[in-house]
């Protein structure tokens, strides 16, 4: 992907013509260079010709809607490293939910509002660079210092000791802040070997990782999972 916005491309895909207008001329003032598509079907057409960096698509939309787009398009390796971002009036949990669970990245609520669209469109697209990652393993992310070969982890220049689990845990998240995690990929990668192993486990870290560095370090994205908050 590209690291400077003025060769991003972003994807919009909505079937009202005011927000498509609203959201285009906001970025293309940003410096991104933007698309768009008016339901699921011409967002996959388009995506497959313009690769963009990050595709914003609404849930409802005629012919296919957002969900069944990011769906199929999750399939396709060109798209697996993709930002996808839900763009919806639909405040019920379950449409956020089902937007995660078929590879969402983010999700942005109508009313649009310009500023507050492009600074999290700007925020997504930096997830896409690794946080401060500095030489032997260890990332630096705000206060913190984790140190992947000696599994130890610095807060404000003093160690705080995590049990295996828990690091590993955090170096998941805090590998791509701002990502939300669902709970099967967090088990899949943390615990793939493990017999048994339930949603109780990953609540009972999260818990231990909030006392020992922070409630405002991992934020729960509720019925879908977690989160690394850049402290």
């Amino acid at each position: 992907m590209s690291t400077t916005t003025g060769k991003q491309k972003i994807l919009i895909v909505d079937d009202e013509p005011d927000i498509l207008e609203l959201i285009e001329y906001n970025l293309k003032k940003e410096g991104y260079q933007v698309f768009s598509a008016r339901n699921g079907q011409e967002a996959v057409a388009e995506a497959k010709k313009t690769l963009p960096d990050l595709i914003v698509l609404d849930i409802m939309m005629p012919k296919m809607d957002g969900i069944e787009a990011c769906r199929i398009m999750r399939t396709m390796p060109e798209f697996k490293n993709t930002f996808m971002v839900f763009l919806t009036a639909r405040s019920e949990e379950y449409s956020e939910i089902a937007g995660f669970n078929v590879g969402a990245d983010d999700y942005i609520a109508k009313p649009i509002k310009p500023r507050a669209l492009v600074s999290r469109i700007n925020a997504i697209l930096r997830r896409n660079a690794p946080p401060e990652e500095v030489t032997d393993n260890k990332l630096e992310i705000g206060n913190l210092v984790i140190d992947r070969e000696a599994y130890l982890v610095y807060k404000e220049g003093v160690k705080v000791v995590l049990a295996k689990k828990e690091f590993e845990l955090l170096y998941l998240l805090a590998s791509k802040p701002g990502k939300v995690y669902t709970r099967e990929v967090i088990l899949k990668n943390i615990w793939e070997d493990s017999v048994v192993v339930t949603n109780r486990t990953i609540d009972v870290h999260i818990r231990k990782l909030r006392e020992k560095l922070g409630d405002d370090v991992v934020a729960t994205v509720k019925g879908v999972g977690y989160k690394f908050e850049a402290i």
